[in-house]
């Protein structure tokens, strides 16, 4: 949750976080994080069933937009649920499994890989494509870590 505020806090506009695990590795504990970072008012929930959920920033109504392709299996079921609009939209983006819908995303991404060690311990594996990613992901760096 903590490390979810500390990237949500860095956001903007057009930056896209894929989040990337097996079930109950902890991706909408984190995505819970990024919106609280982001400012939103809104609690964040997995949009499982709806698939995305959009929470707006209190202070200029920005929109995070929050994805959860679980549920997608094919092409059609990308197009049909209108994500090929919604990833178009002016926000920020947050994405559950990402790898289902990863021939939509765009190449510029961080990407999160997340992955069981105990029963209270995750690891996260934090992957920049390029340009806007790489810059997240070393303010990321900074202010979580210091480094």
């Amino acid at each position: 949750m903590r490390l979810g505020v500390r990237l949500g806090e860095l956001l903007q506009p057009n930056d896209v976080v894929c989040l990337s695990g097996e079930l109950g590795s902890g991706k909408t504990v984190l995505a819970r994080g990024v919106g609280r970072g982001w400012g939103t008012a809104i609690r964040v929930t997995s949009p499982t069933f709806i698939v995305v959920n959009q929470y707006p920033r209190m202070h200029d109504d920005r929109i995070l937009y929050h994805i959860d392709c679980y549920r997608l299996e094919t092409e059609a079921d990308v197009i049909s649920a209108g994500l090929e609009d919604v990833l178009l939209a002016e926000g920020a983006f947050m994405i559950e499994w990402p790898e289902r819908i990863e021939g939509f995303l765009p190449a510029d991404r961080l990407w999160i890989e997340m992955s069981h060690v105990n029963e209270t311990r995750r690891k996260l594996r934090f992957v920049a494509s390029e340009g806007r990613a790489t810059d997240l992901l070393k303010a990321f760096r900074r202010s979580a870590f210091g480094v």
